[in-house]
Formats: C-alpha cells, sequence, structure tokens
C-alpha cells in the first residue's frame, strides 16, 4: 500500500504583475518542513522553489497535482525569521512572495544538480572561531560612550559621527563583544557599494581572522556567492559583510546588524522588488531580536527625524536611540579637524572658468609640498553633449531621449541609458559642417585641462604632477579599482580626479584638499531630495581630507575644501562651511513638514512601461479611474496625481510614465495599495493596453 501524498504551497519566482498567485500547490511523497529548498515544475521549466506551507494531507478528489522533482538535502531550511522578513517584504513592496525570496537567493542554486550540490556541500568548511587580535587602539570618550549605550540599551541607534571621528572601530568593538557573547551569534555589516567592501573586509579579517568573514555582493563569482550564502545559512561564518542584497542573507544567529553609511541612495534598490535595505534592517532587527546601528555623517533625514530626543511638544521623541561622535580622532591643533570650507564665487571669474586662479593656486602648492589633492565633478566623460555649431544638431541617443555622451579617449559617442554606442562623426551627421564641439564637461575632460594648467608644477623631487582619474570609464576592468585606489594609498597619484565613487568612504590618509567644481546643478533640482543629496555628497567628499592626524601635524599644513559656485550664499553651502549638518536637517525638515513631503508623509509611485507614451500614461489614467470607480479602501486617505511622462521619457525604445501616490497614513496606502494591484491586473488585460510591456510598484521611492 503506497503511502498517502503530502500537499505542499512552494513559493517560485513569478513577478507581481505576470497574475500567478503567490504560492503554487505541489504534491510530495514525504513531508517537507517549511523553508526547504525544491525543485518543481512551472510550464515546461524546472525551477527552484522554497516550500512556505508544507505537510498538508491532499483532499480526496482534488484536481490533480504535479508533484515536487526534487528536494536540496543536506541544506537546511531556511528558517521562520527569514521567512517571515521575506513576507513582511513582498507585502510591504507590492511583490510576489517567490520573487523576493528566490531573489534573496544564490543564482547557482536554480542550477547545480543534486551531484554538484552534494559534492559543494562535502567540501570542508573552514574553522570559524573569531582570531580576535589583542592589540587594540584605545577608544575616545566618544567612542567608548557610544559603545557602551549601544551594547546596553536595545536600540535601534543612529551613529551620527563626523567624517573620520571612528565609527569602523565602534563597529568593530561591538561585533566583538556581542560574538563573544555568543558562540552562535553572527553579524550583518552592510556598505552602499561594492567598492567599499574589499577595505572594509581588511578591517574585519585582521581582527576577526578569515575564516569569520564572508562578503555578499552582486560583483562576487557565483560559486563564490553560494559558498558564502552556505557559510552564513550554517552558522559557520561569523561575519556577513555585503551590500543591499546581504540584508536578505540566512543568518539564524544573527545578533546585530550595521548599516555603514546608511543615508546613501544605493541601499534603495532600483530594479525588480524596490525594497530599501536599510529599512528592512530595521524591520528584522525588531523581529529577529538584533541590535541595529545605523551610522553616517550625513543621516537620511528620516532617520535623523526618527532619532529625535524628546521635548515638551513630542514627549515621546524618535523611535531610534540618536549617539553623537562630533570629534575626528586625533583632532587638536588643527590636527585631525574637520576641512576649512572656501567658497569662491565664480560670478567674479572670467567667463568659462574651470579652475578658478585661487583654486589652481591652492592645488599647485599642495603638489609642491608633496601632498595630494581630490577633485570632484559628478559626472563622467569628455563632454555631456556634441554639438553642431551651424545647424544646432546635438548628438542625442536615437533609442533614449537622453544625449549620448563624448568620450574623447576612444572617440566614442555613449549612452549612459542603454549603452548604445558610436563613433565620433567626423562631419554634422545634420548638416555637413566639420564645425562640431563639446558642450559642458565630464571628468575626463577635467582630468585633460588640469594636466594642461599644471604642467610646470613640479613635486619636491622635481618630477611632473600626477593626475589620476576614477570613474565608471576608468574602473570597468576587473580588479581596476583596486588598483587605482592603491596607487592613491601608496603617495603614486598627487591629484585625484572622480565623480562621486571617490567621494565615499574611502580612508585616504594623504589628502589635504578637495575641490568640488560644479555643483550647482543640484541646487535646482525639481527633485525635493536634491538638496539633502549634494550636501550629504559635499560632506563625504569633504571628509576624505586630513584624515590622518600625524600627516597633516608632520607637514605642519590644514585641510581644506574648496566649492566653486555660483550661488555662494545658498543654505546648503552656508551649513557646509560651519560644518553643521543639525542646522541643515532643521531647515529641510521645517520645509519638508510645511509641504507635506516625507518624513511627514508617504508616498508611492506606479510606473509604466509602454510601446507609446499614450499607452503608458493611459493605463495609469484607467488604473486610477478603476480604483474611484471600485471605491477601494484607504482610498479616501491617499491622493492620486495625474499620469506624467519620466523627466527621461524614453529609454531602450521604451517610453515610460509615472503616478505619483500621496498620503498621511502610512497603512492607509498600504492598505489601498494592496486593493489595487488586482484592479490594475484587470485593467492590464483590456484591449485598448495592448501596447503596455510592464507595470510596476515603487514604495518609499527616492526619485520622483
Amino acid at each position: 500500500m503506497t503511502a498517502p501524498l503530502s500537499t505542499v504551497q512552494v513559493a517560485v519566482h513569478t513577478p507581481s504583475h505576470s497574475g500567478v498567485g503567490d504560492l503554487l500547490d505541489y504534491t510530495s511523497e514525504r513531508p517537507l518542513a517549511p523553508g526547504t529548498l525544491v525543485r518543481v515544475p512551472l510550464g515546461r521549466r524546472v525551477v527552484l522553489g522554497v516550500v512556505w506551507v508544507g505537510d498538508g494531507a491532499a483532499a480526496p478528489g482534488e484536481r490533480a497535482l504535479r508533484p515536487v522533482a526534487g528536494v536540496l538535502d543536506g541544506i537546511a531550511p531556511l528558517d521562520a525569521p527569514w521567512r517571515r522578513l521575506v513576507a513582511f517584504a513582498a507585502r510591504y513592496y507590492q511583490r510576489s512572495l517567490g520573487e523576493v525570496a528566490l531573489s534573496a537567493l544564490p543564482p547557482q542554486l536554480r542550477d547545480l544538480g543534486p551531484e554538484q550540490l552534494a559534492r559543494r556541500l562535502r567540501r570542508p568548511a573552514r574553522q570559524a572561531e573569531p582570531a580576535i587580535t589583542s592589540d587594540l587602539i584605545a577608544l575616545s570618550a566618544e567612542q567608548e560612550s557610544a559603545q557602551a549605550e549601544i551594547l546596553s540599551k536595545p536600540g535601534p541607534f543612529l551613529l551620527f559621527g563626523s567624517t573620520g571621528s571612528g565609527k569602523t572601530e565602534v563597529y568593530l568593538r561591538c561585533v566583538q563583544e556581542l560574538l563573544a557573547q555568543d558562540a552562535n551569534a553572527q553579524a550583518l555589516v552592510m556598505v552602499p557599494e561594492i567598492n567599499l567592501t574589499p577595505q572594509l573586509e581588511e578591517r574585519f579579517t585582521a581582527r576577526f581572522g578569515a575564516a569569520s568573514v564572508v562578503s555578499l555582493h552582486s560583483g562576487m563569482t557565483n560559486p563564490q556567492r553560494l559558498k558564502a550564502w552556505l557559510a552564513a545559512h550554517s552558522g559557520q561564518a561569523r561575519i556577513v559583510l555585503g551590500t543591499r542584497m546581504a540584508v536578505f542573507a540566512s543568518l539564524p544567529g544573527l545578533r546585530l546588524i550595521v548599516v555603514d553609511e546608511e543615508h546613501d541612495p544605493s541601499y534603495k534598490q532600483q530594479e525588480g522588488a524596490r525594497y530599501s535595505a536599510r529599512d528592512l534592517a530595521i524591520w528584522r532587527g525588531r523581529a529577529q531580536g538584533a541590535k541595529v546601528i545605523l551610522g553616517s555623517a550625513t543621516p537620511s533625514l528620516e532617520s535623523w527625524h526618527a532619532s529625535r530626543p524628546p521635548t515638551p511638544d513630542d514627549p515621546e521623541g524618535g523611535r531610534y536611540q540618536r549617539l553623537h561622535m562630533p570629534s575626528r580622532i586625533g583632532s587638536g591643533a588643527g590636527a585631525g579637524e574637520l576641512p576649512r570650507v572656501r567658497r569662491v564665487d565664480m560670478n567674479h571669474q572670467p567667463r568659462r572658468t574651470v579652475f578658478s586662479a585661487p583654486l589652481l593656486a591652492a592645488l599647485q602648492e599642495r603638489v609642491e609640498r608633496g601632498e595630494q589633492s581630490m577633485i570632484l565633478l559628478n559626472r563622467r566623460g569628455y563632454a555631456p553633449v556634441l554639438h553642431c555649431q551651424d545647424c544646432g544638431w546635438k548628438s542625442d541617443c536615437p533609442h533614449c531621449s537622453a544625449h549620448q555622451v563624448f568620450h574623447k579617449l576612444d572617440r566614442t559617442l555613449r549612452c549612459h541609458h542603454c549603452g548604445f554606442t558610436v563613433r565620433v562623426p567626423r562631419a554634422c551627421p545634420g548638416c555637413g559642417s566639420p564645425d562640431i564641439v563639446p558642450i559642458g564637461r565630464g571628468t575626463e575632460q577635467l582630468e585633460e585641462q588640469l594636466g594642461e594648467l599644471l604642467a610646470a608644477v613640479r613635486r619636491p623631487d622635481g618630477t611632473p604632477v600626477r593626475i589620476a582619474r576614477i570613474d565608471a570609464d576608468t574602473t570597468r576592468a576587473k580588479g581596476a579599482l583596486q588598483s587605482q585606489l592603491a596607487q592613491v594609498h601608496a603617495g603614486e597619484v598627487d591629484v585625484l580626479v572622480g565623480t562621486q565613487m571617490i567621494a565615499k568612504g574611502h580612508d585616504f590618509r594623504r589628502i589635504t584638499l578637495v575641490a568640488a567644481v560644479q555643483p550647482d546643478g543640484a541646487l535646482f533640482s525639481s527633485d525635493f531630495r536634491a538638496p539633502e543629496r549634494l550636501f550629504a555628497l559635499l560632506m563625504q567628499a569633504g571628509g576624505r581630507a586630513g584624515r590622518d592626524a600625524a600627516y597633516l601635524a608632520a607637514q605642519g599644513t590644514r585641510c581644506e575644501m574648496w566649492v566653486q559656485t555660483f550661488h555662494p550664499q545658498h543654505g546648503v553651502f552656508e551649513a557646509l562651511r560651519l560644518h553643521d549638518y543639525p542646522a541643515f536637517a532643521a531647515q529641510q525638515l521645517k520645509e519638508r513638514e510645511e509641504a507635506a513631503m516625507p518624513p511627514f508623509a508617504f508616498q508611492a509611485l506606479v510606473r509604466a512601461d509602454a510601446r507609446t507614451q499614450e499607452v503608458a500614461q493611459g493605463f495609469l489614467a484607467a488604473a486610477s479611474h478603476a480604483a474611484h470607480a471600485h471605491g477601494l479602501p484607504g482610498l479616501e486617505q491617499v491622493t492620486l496625481y495625474p499620469a506624467v511622462p519620466l523627466t527621461i521619457q524614453r529609454v531602450a525604445n521604451v517610453e515610460r510614465a509615472q503616478m505619483l501616490l500621496e498620503s498621511s497614513s502610512r497603512t492607509a496606502l498600504q492598505r489601498f495599495l494592496a486593493h489595487w494591484q488586482p484592479v490594475m491586473q484587470a485593467t492590464r488585460s483590456q484591449p485598448e493596453h495592448k501596447g503596455l510591456i510592464r507595470w510596476l510598484v515603487d514604495v518609499d521611492p527616492l526619485a520622483i
């Protein structure tokens, strides 16, 4: 007599707009625990899935279900806290359960057969006993106070520390204490970008030993990611370092989460399930009983508001505890202090001046003393556009409503949105004139001009100045970024030119001057978050200067930040001059509250991609009309604005439109979105929306 079959409900990767349900039913010859990894048939394919509900009895006469194709034996089921995290993320960000769950797993799990997986699991695991070094540096009073608060209170904590105040050392000590208290404890430390993981990994492995630390980020190969994920899932890895995707790592012993540079927009996923890793870290810490530290010198206004101290008018205050570390390590007598900010009024400079005379003189002085300088321009390429002065032709991308950027080094025009690349034409394609010129400047042109302006300058040993550029173009090759950063650290570069890649988190020890040459573009953006992002970028860039107090003292110099601007009295630059983030944040929050903007309101975007702009906007308008016609729950507290094209409305021949939703109640917005999803699905199936390619919901968007 054959044993009765069990039914299991399995999460598989189905996008929310596909109309397929969250969980699919299958039969199994044996009971399977929730969290078990399985292979199941889906259409003509066999795909990876996660058992969400297991051990159900098949009902008599139930429709024929397809059987589970295989079980990934040897991998322990994903635990209940992980499944709750995935379920919350799927619900809050309006995605399907399987899409979030399967995106969080290493890709190679989908491809390895049973024998290959068994071989992987048989490989001896490294012993992960933390090899903690004993020769620890002495903490400052501010660091000691912050550590004591974190270890003695539940949090979450916002560690508001100046650039160079030693936040990383506080992270290290807190990890060390919590791992020492519990032999099974694990810690997750997140950074915003891949290029910051190597230096962090170096510090953690030096402190805890290589066997205890693994990294998780999209720059790793699939075998590397699987190996690191298995080490974390099994508890062999005590410390996981990673980018935003690491927030979904399976960590059964999780006791501490650190989100470094928590303000960085890179923590918000911009494709697929558009989650915020920072916000999920807060939720996961609370749900799993783990402490959470958010660290930044320029916190996001949301986190700053959430960590506000109690006042008579607001006796409860915020949900987070704010810890302040205002002093740089080794500060005193000018050494280790934050850079002095000098503003250059470009209205008083000759037209089309790139480097003002005072800034050029300051750069020359630093080179001649053997010190390093950094120039920030957040635009790569040689020039944003080529232009014909006779007929007005511009180097527009044929597939996007954007210009192709001129790259002089390889003589190409390249679209930074769709990647379309062509050779630079010898003459204007419109009228045949040879008089086509670049307009605007990118880092490539800045590097070239700086080389010409400093050609006669000599270093202390009499050799010519050495200029290097770091941006997305110079770091494409594998290992290129690490190689270039190593040259800067070794003192082989005198002037470093780059985009925001060089402004974040890097511990440059010999840079004494930082200059922002064209920062005004963000001052008058239609995006209400633009001033916040600009202030954070400039503060972070300025923080690369003067990080080594002993070096500054030996040089007898003071670090500086130069800002060339046509609006020197703007509030952003005034707050920057004083290094006064609290004043800047107070002013911005006051404006946001008066305008009912986040964090005092809650937003979502619905975006539609279609063959034509009319179809994209038509779908959104029809979905809005249907929401009102159905009287959906929560609608009375939600404002639906009219559909509009995106700023760059066409990318890769796809037209894009969006609709903004706003509410004073997060709960009402969530309730409305949940009920609106099936209505939008039904709207999509109508014949007039045939040209619609896809639609998506972005909850808590960062860019509008």
